[in-house]
């Protein structure tokens, strides 16, 4: 039996968006300054709250143990319990849903506000959220990319949750290596018009009877499309095919083949798509058409691809905030053996043993650091697109695309780990699947591999991240990171900041090293790639959640310690303490690992390995 009991808390959710992020400087952009107040965020917040509570987390069970099943056919191939209509249509009804994709209409809201909520909502079902995640992915690529014409014809009724999307790249041949997609489109006599023909496998929400039509972004080449990546477009194919008016005509020849027996999510449905097995399947190329076999598909796709990576990071962190809310419960009320301190007096909550404080004490610093990973991050999407300046535009990009892979494959890798931690706290009954660490780490192993796998992400870190426009983003980043430890110490935290200071060279040095293997010794840079990454996770989350801590300080000299939120501000403290002094000094034996550079590993012969 999987959760389905929501123990999740807002107070660090309001904390973090409310009084540690400059949220008056983004409400004060033009997109919002004549719609929203910051405490305009607590209603949003309060009415996802109880819809999760009462309504998302209850169906998890279902999602869990029945979720979708294949039957075939060309209307519903899949079909699902009737609560999961009932969940999703309760979250559109809300505007909680797909509308956060549109980034044109008047009133909308930030963007750093659907990071909250997506995450509570992934912390209630991880499974159901793709239910209207994924609609909002494809939403973007339509709405900046497509004539009018089909913003016009899909986007209304793809806002609304009565159309879904999904996003087609995978192949059995074509995973990772995107370049060698087979599904061709072959041109019409109507300009933009294609035939599509091929298979795609791993779709998630390739199909469902929790809306009556889906517009899949599918990836393909022409005919005399160039090899690799260079040859790829991007096409709108609606499984049911919509005339000018925007009604439903006919079937569009997408067959869903099957869906997948997954580790977890069963409560999504991950599907094997065939684009034209009658010859009668038709897609609208998205922009314009391919030029000497050249498409744009890839550059459109990846703006999905990057929202669907940092959101890959916050499905992740409300697996973390799950399991760790759940071990917490648990070690409340568990009573198993004497203190240390009395071992022959009696038995006591397992909360009061060291060993299960420091497992809680790990989650709980984990889960904060990379909620302000994520907070951040998506603050600098909105600032991207709506401050007032092209130079700070500019620089929020920069921020987000070097933060992105962090958020995806450093908290992904956690939610496994941390789910582990909360299946320990449980002890035998951990393991038991009436608790919620169990499906939690079932239903998270997905994470690390969705949207490029966690090695792809480190790669894109290390060699992109470092040396865009000739590294200045980099070093900018850096510095901001470097600054803040220079600048912001109190004597409360000294002997914290003198850590991160240390860390800090540490992993200026890692770079360092980085960047002087690209040459010659890629192999090294490939080897250590997924290390490096962990590092520039470490030292930023560090810097973030020391930043918190020392706010938290400022605001309980202010309040007192008779202060309905004292302990509140003493969790901060203390968990920003524990995150630098037990986290962060990971990155120590990293460089220590990067100066041996051992590559026992690349030159061993591969019979070797049995």
């Amino acid at each position: 039996m999987p959760h389905n009991n929501y123990l999740y808390q807002m107070r660090d959710i309001k904390f973090q968006m409310k009084e540690w992020l400059d949220m008056e400087k983004l409400l004060s952009c033009d997109g919002y300054k004549d719609y929203y107040g910051i405490d305009d965020l607590d209603g949003f917040l309060d009415v996802n709250y109880k819809i999760c509570r009462d309504v998302i987390c209850p169906a998890n069970k279902e999602a869990d143990e029945i979720g979708f099943k294949h039957v075939g056919g060309n209307e519903h191939a899949v079909v699902s319990p009737d609560v999961f209509k009932t969940v999703y249509n309760t979250v559109c009804e809300a505007g909680l849903g797909p509308q956060f994709g549109d980034r044109e209409v008047e009133g909308r809201m930030p963007l750093a506000w659907y990071a909250p909520i997506l995450e509570m909502q992934s912390g209630a079902s991880p499974a159901m959220v793709m239910l209207w995640c994924l609609t909002q992915g494809a939403t973007t690529v339509i709405q900046y990319n497509a004539a009018q014409k089909f913003k016009d014809l899909y986007l209304p009724k793809m806002y609304s949750g009565e159309w879904g999307g999904s996003m087609c790249l995978t192949e059995p041949g074509a995973g990772s290596e995107v370049g060698a997609v087979s599904t061709k489109c072959f041109p019409t006599d109507t300009p933009g018009l294609y035939k599509v023909k091929g298979q795609k496998c791993f779709i998630t929400t390739g199909d469902s009877d929790c809306v009556s039509n889906i517009i899949h972004l599918v990836l393909a080449k022409t005919p005399d499309g160039k090899p690799g990546t260079a040859g790829i477009n991007c096409l709108m194919v609606p499984k049911f095919w919509v005339d000018d008016d925007g009604n439903i005509t006919k079937w569009n020849d997408v067959t869903t083949v099957g869906i997948e027996h997954k580790l977890g999510i069963h409560g999504s449905a991950t599907c094997t798509l065939a684009f034209g097995e009658n010859n009668d399947c038709y897609g609208w190329m998205i922009g314009e058409g391919p030029v000497d076999g050249r498409g744009k598909g890839m550059a459109q796709m990846f703006q999905m691809m990057n929202e669907e990576r940092i959101n890959t990071g916050i499905f992740s962190l409300g697996c973390i905030g799950a399991a760790y809310y759940a071990a917490l419960d648990y070690a409340k009320a568990r009573v198993q053996s004497p203190h240390s301190s009395n071992p022959k007096g009696p038995s006591v909550r397992i909360i009061e043993h060291e060993d299960v404080r420091r497992m809680l004490m790990l989650q709980k610093s984990m889960m904060e650091a990379c909620r302000a990973m994520i907070y951040t991050s998506y603050y600098y999407i909105d600032m991207s697109k709506e401050a007032s300046t092209e130079e700070e535009r500019e620089e929020a990009e920069d921020f987000f695309m070097i933060q992105n892979p962090l958020c995806k494959a450093f908290i992904s890798d956690m939610a496994w780990q941390m789910t582990a931690e909360a299946i320990q706290v449980h002890g035998g009954y951990g393991f038991m699947e009436e608790y919620a660490p169990a499906s939690l780490a079932r239903d998270c192993k997905i994470y690390s591999l969705w949207e490029g796998t966690n090695f792809i992400q480190s790669q894109d870190f290390t060699g992109r991240k470092f040396t865009m426009k000739k590294g200045e983003p980099f070093a900018k980043w850096m510095a901001q990171i470097g600054d803040f430890i220079a600048n912001e110490k109190t004597p409360e935290f000294a002997a914290q900041f003198d850590l991160m200071a240390e860390a800090f060279a540490a992993f200026k040095e890692i770079v360092d090293m980085t960047n002087g293997w690209r040459g010659d010794q890629q192999k090294l840079v490939q080897l250590f790639a997924t290390r490096t990454m962990y590092a520039g996770a470490m030292t930023l989350g560090g810097k973030l959640i020391l930043s918190q801590g020392v706010l938290a300080a400022k605001k309980l000299a202010e309040l007192g310690e008779d202060h309905y939120d004292a302990n509140f501000y003493k969790s901060k403290i203390a968990t920003a303490k524990f995150f630098v002094m037990n986290v962060v000094p990971n990155i120590f034996g990293i460089l220590k690992a990067m100066k041996l550079a051992d590559t026992s590993a690349v030159d061993m012969p591969e019979e070797c390995f049995m």
